[in-house]
């Protein structure tokens, strides 16, 4: 992987790879241990998954405008207060002792995402060479992988046997590291361009560039709708418990790093367009076969296709703007991000109310017919695409 990018960029590769892993992994920390914060502050695991809406809302609102905010700082003290707000946001959501507190905490929090994952994303693409941008992309992004088929089923993990406070704690650790991590690696001054009103004014104005920030919406919600409820569902459907669960959430994330990995390697050579018309489809597989998870063993064959295309669509969406509009990926890129979560606020929400509801058996159904479309726009945008190209 290093021979993709010239010294000393490496090292800050893998800072922004570490980066998006505690990010991923902080964002994920709450359906992990839903069970156990529905426990320890008296209340359902609905009304619980709502920490995931309300975060997902602020991520989504954020990243676009915090774009523009910061858009004139060094990319290295930026990135590397973020990780220390989020720091400081885990210890002190990990003290909180009601539902409400932790609302308004988490709300703070989750500030750091909606700035870094965008930003990191922008970054790496500055960092090299325009034929490797692709690949320095989803390299960074393997960090949100790797949240998954470790940080993720940790936390689980150490929530489940220790309390949520600990696997909170343990990622305000981890978030100092990362920050210290990206300070003496990143390289100074790293300022892209700020995004005129003009420049932002194209990125909105753009069929296509909102046309694949979309597809990125209608992936979130198919996923989430799921996946946000992922330890209520297991419980109930196969009666997992947490060491069960932890298993299967790091079975699902082995398979979304080995997805990631096959996709950096070969998106350049294949397309980013087409590399996300064969993630989502495999997630869309996943989807379909959801009836078959009838025990424990046979719910992770089901997962491995959407494990191998969930984190790998996104990363293939954030190579694709970056290809498409270099100059404009600040912009476009923290727009894409706001899709993911938007789609995770909106999953979320449906997720939860059918939750509530005792509508678990039509789950998966929404969120196959999202996916569908999500693929459906994602061929019409790649058409428009190429009618501009050849126009």
């Amino acid at each position: 992987m290093t021979s993709a990018v010239r010294p000393p960029l490496p090292g800050a590769l893998w800072a922004l790879l570490a980066g998006n892993f505690v990010i991923g992994t902080g964002v994920m920390v709450v359906p992990g241990t839903l069970n156990e914060i529905s426990a320890s502050l008296a209340v359902s695991a609905a009304t619980a998954g709502q920490l995931i809406t309300v975060a997902a809302i602020v991520m989504c609102l954020g990243a676009p405008l915090l774009a523009a905010v910061f858009a004139g700082w060094d990319r290295r003290v930026l990135l590397a207060c973020t990780m220390l707000w989020y720091a400081a946001g885990h210890a002190v959501g990990a003290l909180t002792s009601d539902l409400g507190g932790l609302l308004l905490v988490r709300t703070l929090t989750v500030i750091a995402p909606a700035i870094f994952t965008a930003q990191s994303a922008a970054c790496a693409g500055l960092l090299v060479q325009p034929e490797q941008r692709g690949r320095a992309v989803t390299f960074v992004f393997l960090g949100w992988s790797m949240a998954s088929v470790l940080g993720l089923p940790i936390g689980a993990l150490i929530g489940g046997h220790f309390g949520w406070r600990s696997a909170f704690m343990v990622i305000s650790a981890l978030s100092v590291a990362s920050a210290i991590g990206i300070w003496f690696t990143l390289p100074a001054h790293i300022r892209p361009a700020a995004l005129s009103r003009a420049a932002w004014g194209r990125v909105l104005k753009s069929p296509i560039l909102m046309g694949v920030v979309s597809v990125t919406a209608l992936q979130g919600v198919g996923q989430f709708v799921l996946s946000s409820y992922f330890a209520p569902i297991l419980k109930q459907m196969l009666n997992a418990d947490s060491t069960s669960l932890s298993l299967m959430w790091a079975w699902f994330g082995a398979c979304g790093l080995i997805g990631n990995v096959l996709v950096s390697r070969n998106i350049d050579r294949m397309g980013a367009g087409r590399m996300v018309m064969l993630t989502t489809a495999m997630i869309a597989v996943s989807m379909l076969l959801w009836p078959l998870g009838m025990t424990m063993a046979s719910m992770a064959l089901v997962l491995v296709p959407w494990g191998l295309g969930c984190f790998a669509a996104n990363s293939a969406q954030q190579a694709r703007l970056v290809g498409l509009a270099p100059t404009l990926a600040s912009g476009s890129v923290a727009l894409n991000s706001s899709g993911i979560y938007i789609g995770q606020a909106v999953g979320a929400g449906a997720g939860g109310w059918m939750l509530a509801h005792d509508a678990i058996g039509a789950m998966h159904w929404v969120g196959l017919a999202t996916v569908l479309a999500a693929m459906l726009l994602s061929f019409l945008v790649d058409r428009a695409q190429r009618a501009v190209v050849t126009a």
